[in-house]
């Protein structure tokens, strides 16, 4: 059945993603299977000129950022305070703010997007509404209800869809750490979204390698690097930023110069190693904030510095006032 089929095509393209030939004039070649974390914060980091915008998003999340900037002073300490209750909270409760806590709050809020994608996809995977998705109900809700043999016998390209299947089963499993089949929100996010747990890393590589190893020999060629980014039309010269990525290739991919990528350089390429940026941020706000340099935060230190952690527009146009008046 067509409607089936297009059914299908359109959530695995939404799960898998779809493979494109980028532009040379795109940037960066390649980087659509590098998966880095992305910047706390794309303002500039210049608290020396007053500009605490990078360490309010990197504090409160982008779009929480923005719903602060709309309070006035008073409501933002009050917000503030109670977010430090909660940073405490869901540490150790001793009453006050370690560097660890601090942290885990700064990763939790740079997390959002992706638990926000999880709910979304929460009840359509859930289907008898019971907390846990089974992997009988997200395979059901994925490709179609099949009597078992006869799976996928009414779609084109059935042995696509067949590999899809055994590949996202294979998934699930690793992502369900007790092995019950059932999978809590923390196993389907790490289902969805591999790349951001260390237990999944093997599984991120191996499906790397199985998409590019056209001849299955257990590496990546540099030609199967290339077929991956640029198809050639026939009697097409190779663009320039192909030559340069076969250099790339042979320069920072190949670690151990054998002249193939094993799954070890697939990691590297793909998981590269990063710098802990909820780290960096957490001990430049304990910097900023500890008054008695005890290395960890009292809520009156945190709410002593609160224009840092979060401001509000309210205090920046009231800044402008009296800027604007001294210069008066």
């Amino acid at each position: 059945m067509m409607w089936r089929a297009s059914l299908l095509l359109l959530l695995l393209l939404l799960r898998h993603g779809a493979q494109g030939k980028p532009s040379p004039d795109a940037g960066p070649h390649g980087q659509g299977r590098v998966h880095q974390a992305a910047p706390l914060s794309d303002a500039p980091h210049d608290d020396s000129h007053g500009n605490f915008q990078y360490d309010h998003e990197a504090f409160l999340g982008r779009e929480v950022a923005k719903e602060f900037d709309q309070l006035t002073p008073e409501e933002s300490q009050a917000r503030l305070g109670r977010i430090v209750d909660r940073m405490d909270r869901a540490g150790d409760g001793d009453g006050w703010v370690s560097l660890a806590e601090l942290r885990a709050w700064i990763a939790h809020t740079q997390q959002r997007h992706i638990r926000d994608s999880v709910s979304a996809a929460w009840d359509t995977y859930d289907t008898d509404r019971d907390g846990r998705v089974g992997w009988e109900e997200l395979r059901n809700a994925t490709y179609g209800h099949y009597a078992p043999g006869e799976e996928f016998h009414d779609v084109e390209d059935a042995e696509t869809y067949k590999k899809m299947l055994a590949r996202d089963e294979r998934r699930f499993r690793v992502a369900d750490q007790d092995g019950d089949s059932m999978a809590t929100r923390e196993e389907l996010t790490a289902f969805l979204h591999p790349e951001e747990f260390p237990h999944m890393r093997d599984i991120v590589i191996a499906e790397t390698l199985e998409d590019l190893d056209r001849n299955k020999d257990g590496y990546i060629q540099v030609e199967e690097y290339i077929a991956d980014l640029y198809s050639a039309e026939p009697g097409e010269e190779e663009p320039a930023w192909v030559q340069t990525e076969r250099q790339q290739f042979r320069d920072f991919r190949d670690l151990n110069k054998d002249g193939h990528l094993d799954g070890s350089e697939v990691g590297h390429w793909v998981l590269p190693p990063a710098q802990d940026q909820p780290l960096v941020e957490a001990n430049h706000l304990l910097h900023e904030s500890d008054t008695d340099k005890d290395g960890r935060l009292s809520k009156a230190e945190i709410l002593g510095n609160w224009n840092m952690f979060v401001g509000s527009q309210a205090t920046n146009y009231g800044e402008d006032l009296t800027r604007h008046h001294d210069e008066l």
